[in-house]
């Protein structure tokens, strides 16, 4: 059992319990990262990928990434994000987050993990919302992380600043729902 605090309320007492699942036809993992000294956003999302939430397990959050599945709409990028410049897939194909805590009070999902990419570790905070629609749940979370300390400083003269800001937002349905 987890260590994790929950507080339950009328509209989030389901996700306290059982086993949920990401559904990835409803749901985005995405990315931003300012560019150009700053002047200029490239927005980016990952089109594979697999994530649980267990509030009754340790960890009670893990998000599984293929990190060759990155997309921002153009190749070139595409390739040099995927080099060892940053994700290094070939080395580290995947992009893995897992929970060190999560404390739920009401509709607010706050957690701790561990992110990783590129071979690299980092530890996040971020919040989550959670609201209620039908059986399921919408979920909305973000975070800012500091790519450098995971090893993805490439740029000329600090072209690429910190930090890049990590959304994923979805659906969680229960996890025999998912085909």
């Amino acid at each position: 059992m987890s260590t994790d605090t929950i507080t339950k309320s009328s509209e989030t007492q389901g996700i306290a319990t059982g086993r949920w699942r990401i559904d990835p036809a409803r749901s985005q993992v995405e990315f931003r990262a300012r560019t150009l000294w700053g002047r200029a956003t490239v927005n980016g999302d990952f089109e594979r990928y697999s994530g649980t939430l267990d509030l009754e397990r340790t960890p009670a959050i893990e998000l599984r990434i293929d990190a060759a599945s990155l997309s921002t709409k153009n190749g070139l990028r595409d390739r040099h994000l995927r080099s060892a410049d940053f994700f290094d897939v070939e080395n580290h194909p995947e992009v893995r987050f897992v929970s060190d805590s999560a404390a739920l009070s009401g509709e607010q999902l706050t957690v701790r993990g561990r992110l990783e990419a590129a071979g690299e570790s980092l530890p996040l905070e971020l919040e989550a919302t959670l609201r209620p629609v039908g059986d399921e749940f919408e979920f909305d979370a973000r975070t800012l992380a500091d790519h450098r300390k995971l090893g993805m400083s490439h740029g000329v003269l600090g072209m690429i600043p910190t930090p890049a800001e990590l959304i994923v937002h979805g659906r969680l349905v229960r996890d025999a729902d998912v085909a």
